[in-house]
């Protein structure tokens, strides 16, 4: 009878372990899976630790103005129409991101937008000059194709359009950009090149349309974005044997 009652209490001692253990792997679990749903911050000054599979197309780049090749003006033609309402503005770790909506045709091809976000200072330069801010909207197609626009901005007067982006992150609010084509130029002409994402996993074979003509924000408006991210651009990546191609409007 006490065999019996041992036995019994040393099976019931085994249990009670092993839903603890159980609890404690749940627990994990539930935290690791907490974890994977927020933005993981990008280190900018440990660049050479980021993982990325190996090639030659990586992104920003610098763009020689006296070495490119000009496209046909019927091969060049831009029209964006970018959506208003946004459905989320936030601190994503690396940098200040809308996600928005809207359309944009390049060339006759039709790409959805799907979030555009900031780096200060500029990712790419212009004859080895940066800009103090590039924002970039990132657009796709149906079968996945990725084109970023990027656009310059230049110390200035008071952008509408951006005073919005950083009124939303600051409030946790998704107001309208009502002025959001006051941070797009009106000329568009750009540089396209083939690249890669600038942030992890920087997978490459992305379309850039780097804007030439660069829009303004006050110091203001720039001080501003630099409490949240004083240094979120990629360093500059080798050219190697890629064209850069122009369009004049």
């Amino acid at each position: 009878m006490k065999k019996s009652m041992k036995l019994v209490a040393a099976l019931g001692l085994i249990l009670v372990l092993g839903a603890c253990h159980a609890t404690e792997k749940e627990t994990k679990a539930k935290a690791s899976a907490s974890v994977k749903t927020h933005h993981e911050a990008i280190n900018y000054d440990k660049q050479e630790d980021w993982e990325f599979a190996s090639g030659k197309m990586q992104s920003p780049i610098n763009i020689d103005s006296k070495k490119v090749e000009m496209l046909t003006p019927d091969k060049g033609e831009m029209i964006l129409n970018f959506g208003k309402e946004i459905t989320k503005a936030e601190d994503n770790g690396h940098s200040i991101q809308i996600t928005d909506s809207g359309q944009s045709t390049i060339n006759g091809r039709q790409f959805n937008l799907t979030q555009f976000h900031f780096h200060a200072e500029s990712e790419h330069t212009i004859d080895g000059k940066h800009y103090p801010l590039e924002a970039h909207f990132v657009n796709q197609s149906q079968d996945g194709r990725i084109a970023v626009i990027g656009v310059f901005f230049k110390a200035g007067r008071e952008n509408l359009g951006f005073k919005e982006v950083l009124a939303d992150v600051a409030s946790k609010k998704i107001d309208a950009i009502t002025d959001i084509d006051k941070m797009i130029p009106r000329n568009k002409s750009f540089y396209h090149y083939l690249g890669s994402l600038t942030t992890p996993p920087l997978t490459e074979n992305v379309e850039w349309y780097i804007m030439k003509e660069p829009m303004e924000v006050s110091q203001a408006q720039l001080d501003a974005f630099k409490k949240l991210y004083a240094h979120n651009n990629r360093k500059i990546q080798p050219l190697n044997d890629r064209k850069i191609l122009a369009h004049d409007e």
